[in-house]
């Protein structure tokens, strides 16, 4: 799924092997996240650079099941990198779905 085409408002939860985040879009790349007890344990401010996979290929704004979501928060210039993407569910996405879903 491609981040940029939800929805401002919509929320996703991404479940990773470790962790559980909450992104509320806020418009392009841009979202609200938390989940991680150092890196957003409350929601911060956050661009969602995309996903990349263990072979290290990389698909900018995308959220993938397999892949490992890559972040940086707005008040740092590190990208954070979660474990393996479990699952992904969007609340309130696009008005078209054909914009964001692709097959699994």
């Amino acid at each position: 799924m491609y981040i940029h085409n939800l929805d401002p408002g919509s929320i996703v939860d991404v479940e990773t092997k470790h962790r559980t985040y909450r992104l509320e879009c806020l418009g392009g790349e841009e979202v609200r996240i938390s989940g991680h007890p150092s890196y957003c344990p409350k929601p911060v401010r956050a661009l969602v650079q995309g996903s990349t996979t263990d072979a290290g290929d990389f698909e900018a704004g995308f959220v993938g099941r397999g892949m490992h979501l890559v972040f940086r928060r707005a008040d740092d210039h590190r990208d954070v990198v979660t474990s393996a993407i479990k699952s992904v569910h969007v609340e309130n996405g696009p008005a078209d779905p054909a914009k964001t879903w692709l097959p699994n």
